[in-house]
């Protein structure tokens, strides 16, 4: 069995993303009481200025991820994995990637924000290295700030 495919999304996958998005993040309407962010991102936007990935096999989409380069730290906006796909790394290889596209950008910190309602997000990030920094209120989400330090190696 061929191995999923990390690659920089077109404007032809914008379509894809948006649904990929929904149904990755479906599951969270209910418990948050409205859409998360996430879900109505202008993504075929990101796509022209943000870094936007996809991971695929063959022609299915199985997850997506956005970082935007901010003066002094990536900024991890998104990262959406199909329900069907969930549980098999893909969400850790797409976090290693974010931090691929810190360094990338000369940056020794990655931050994200989940929405508290969010818990098995807000209990996984810790695992791969980032520290809960501050809970606040932000566009009307009750959201959880992580930032992780990156070495200069």
């Amino acid at each position: 069995m061929t191995e999923p495919s990390l690659r920089r999304a077109t404007s032809s996958d914008a379509q894809a993303i948006a649904e990929l998005v929904e149904r990755a993040y479906d599951k969270y309407v209910a418990r948050i009481g409205r859409r998360p962010a996430p879900m109505d991102a202008d993504h075929a936007g990101l796509i022209d200025t943000a870094n936007v990935w996809v991971l695929t096999h063959g022609d299915q989409l199985l997850a997506s991820m956005v970082t935007c380069v901010m003066d002094d730290h990536l900024l991890l906006e998104s990262i959406a994995v199909i329900p069907e796909a969930q549980g098999r790394g893909y969400g850790a290889l797409l976090l290693r990637r974010a931090e691929d596209d810190a360094h990338d950008a000369g940056l020794t910190e990655v931050r994200l924000y989940t929405n508290a309602a969010m818990t098995e997000n807000v209990a996984m990030y810790p695992r791969f290295g980032y520290v809960e920094t501050h809970r606040a209120g932000q566009d009307g989400f009750r959201r959880v700030f992580f930032s992780k330090r990156l070495s200069t190696d």
